[in-house]
């Protein structure tokens, strides 16, 4: 299993990648095609054409780590096209297309932190709210 910070922002590819790229193929794609820093720590995720492998790349203080998944069975989701060619994901999307969920089909839950107030001493009483 892949484990990730929180503060690790992860981009994936909608488009499909020739997987004969490796490393700097895949840099340049982050650079030229995307317009972000590949060394910046972020995760970039890209797919093949027939959407059944998928290559994960990220910057580590010292040298890129390349994932490499080929699915024997199956194909992993589509993603929503957006303006650039990416797809901005979070920790749990990137987990549930590696194991094969569908977010689209089923029911997302919102973050138990989404909307969350605290009140000061006595603000309840006044209507004041610290955010």
């Amino acid at each position: 299993m892949l484990s990730l910070p929180a503060q690790v922002r992860i981009f994936a590819a909608t488009d499909p990648v020739d997987f004969r790229k490796a490393h700097d193929g895949l840099v340049a794609i982050v650079r030229d095609c995307f317009r972000d820093d590949p060394f910046d720590g972020s995760l970039f995720v890209f797919f093949n054409k027939r959407r059944d492998r998928i290559k994960l790349l990220l910057w580590d203080r010292n040298g890129f780590w390349l994932h490499y998944k080929r699915l024997e069975r199956g194909t992993f989701r589509s993603l929503r096209a957006q303006r650039g060619g990416k797809v901005k994901m979070d920790r749990a999307d990137l987990s549930m297309l590696l194991e094969g969920i569908d977010l689209e089909k089923g029911k997302r839950r919102k973050h138990f932190t989404d909307g969350i107030r605290i009140h000061g001493r006595g603000s309840e009483r006044e209507g004041h709210t610290s955010d």
